[in-house]
């Protein structure tokens, strides 16, 4: 049964006469607080927000002066009073709410300006438990909550960037502040503590290893509005949730125009890529087009890796985004630049790399300063039409799993290096997927098809046009080996990729028909590997 309403109608504009300030993060409060003062507002606040205002020489009283009561239990109790939430939640034109507020000298407040403890950085600072919990700010969300529900006398600030809009709104309306203002600003806070609650939340069921909290809340800070989403007519905007995981969104823009929405998906699914192989073992690199990978590759060294992954598909590299493991020199980018590409995103780059890149004024820059964990445990989400699908990221490493020879030949031990790195690969493609590699490289990728068979023969494809391209005598799908993401229904996927030329196979096995294709396995001479774990994409 719903709460009744009385129905009295917003005041328009709103005088602002008394502020409570009690922000954590005090960037520009004293100039805030200091136009304030200079618009006739008394200023009202608590703890250190008090004192970094009496510092500054503006007259500011405590809000122990409205309570009656000091500050207790380390600042935990302090604004969590009736003479502060009655002078939050008052309706003012009521005569009932009139009459309580003086009846208990609630002095009323026009203006809130309140942040929170910073609970979400605490959280990913790799902090204890204690510390984590203590950084849970209660008083402030509840002031925020209440100052947004009674928009309709009270403005609620959350963020400093608004400031200067209060202040010059202050100036338009002779010092008072409209209803649509309010509202908007209103409207802010409940997204703020929304956002807060969710980080608190999730951060409790990762803590006790709840994988399916009863209720879940997701949420994020705006980074940057898109001109568009995946197509023109879509809008998008860029939300980043906190997670320090290295990557497009915490990411350092060197240089470039803005990333699109496209632009951050790719990225994203590159620098993904390509934290799956080991800086120190030796350079990779990953380009990738619609989310999916065209060409990847180890080398020596970053120029040899790249020259290896364009050589798998050059045609589809073009407008590409090309992900690297290590710090980007000046070798690598001379070739890079050479084909159109998108983004380069990497840990880092020389002076005299990002000088070459930035001879292409549009090419976007990225550093990183890490790669992502490929072990590391997190959820990932996706929305479908009335709700949201949550599962834990697909963070199995072929290094880690337990391979399993089921034919009568064993792989070499060069076919098993490359299985291992097709395999790496296959992760990051989209089923059905299959990815043929040699020596350390790609060299045919088939993705994102109804039928297993139609992916081998779409990367066998792609590999005779690379060959064509390159004038090679055959494909390089000659003395490859292959690897399928999931296992193959029937034979007749594993018998296309024999005739493409490749000598081993890896694949997770556990069709009803593992005995079919291990038997034309072993017809053909071909080593075949299980590794007991699928890695569905799409």
């Amino acid at each position: 049964m719903a709460v009744p309403t009385k129905n009295i109608p917003a005041p328009d504009l709103v005088p602002v006469r008394r502020a409570l300030l009690s922000v954590f993060d005090k960037t520009g409060l004293i100039d805030f607080a200091r136009a304030l003062a200079a618009a006739g507002v008394e200023l009202v606040s608590t703890g250190g927000t008090a004192k970094a205002i009496a510092e500054a020489g503006l007259a500011v009283r405590d809000v122990s002066e409205l309570t009656g009561f000091p500050e207790i239990m380390d600042g935990r109790v302090k604004t969590l009073h009736p003479s502060v939430h009655g002078a939050l939640l008052g309706i003012r034109d009521d005569a009932e709410h009139a009459k309580a507020m003086r009846d208990h000298r609630i002095e009323p407040i026009d203006l809130v300006v309140s942040n929170l403890y910073p609970f979400e950085e605490v959280r990913h600072s790799g902090a204890g438990y204690a510390s984590i919990v203590e950084n849970i700010d209660i008083g402030g969300p509840a002031m925020i909550r209440a100052s947004a529900k009674n928009h309709a006398y009270v403005a609620i600030v959350t963020d400093p960037a608004d400031y200067a809009p209060v202040v010059n709104a202050l100036e338009m309306n002779l010092g008072s502040l409209s209803l649509d203002f309010r509202k908007m600003l209103a409207a802010k806070a409940f997204a703020r503590t929304a956002t807060y609650d969710a980080a608190i939340s999730g951060w409790f069921a990762e803590a006790l290893q709840i994988e399916h909290p009863t209720w879940r809340a997701f949420g994020g800070h705006l980074d940057q509005v898109m001109r568009y989403g995946e197509n023109p007519h879509q809008n998008a905007g860029f939300y980043l949730s906190g997670d320090k995981r290295p990557g497009v969104a915490t990411a350092k823009q060197l240089q470039g125009k803005q990333l699109s929405y496209n632009n951050i998906n790719d990225t994203d699914a590159a620098f993904e890529l390509v934290g799956e192989f080991d800086p120190a073992r030796s350079a990779a690199i990953a380009i990738i087009k619609h989310a999916n990978p065209c060409g990847v590759a180890e080398g020596e060294t970053l120029k040899a890796a790249y020259a290896k992954a364009l050589a798998c598909d050059p045609v589809s590299a073009f407008g590409g985004i090309v992900a690297m493991n290590r710090i980007l020199d000046a070798e690598a980018a001379r070739e890079i630049v050479k084909t159109f590409t998108e983004v380069i995103i990497a840990p880092n780059a020389t002076d005299e790399a990002a000088a070459i890149v930035a001879a292409k004024k549009n090419l976007r820059l990225l550093v990183t300063g890490g790669l992502p964990d490929p072990r590391a445990a997190g959820t990932m989400v996706k929305s479908v039409a009335g709700g949201l699908l949550a599962q834990s990221r697909d963070n199995a490493v072929v290094d880690d799993l337990e391979l399993k020879v089921v034919t009568k030949r064993a792989p070499t031990p060069a076919e098993l290096a490359d299985l291992k790195f097709a395999f790496r690969v296959a992760k990051h493609v989209k089923s059905n997927a299959i990815v043929y590699a040699k020596d350390g490289a790609t060299v045919g990728i088939g993705a994102g098809q109804m039928s297993r068979v139609d992916s081998s023969r779409i990367a066998a494809r792609k590999a005779l046009d690379a060959a064509e391209a390159a004038d090679l005598a055959e494909p390089l799908t000659k003395g490859s080996v292959v690897a399928s993401d999931a296992f193959f229904p029937f034979a007749d996927g594993l018998l296309s990729a024999i005739e493409a030329g490749a000598t081993a196979v890896i694949q997770p096995g556990g069709s009803m028909r593992d005995e079919d294709v291990i038997a034309a396995a072993d017809e053909h001479g071909i080593a075949m590997v299980f590794t007991g774990v699928r890695h569905f994409r799409h």
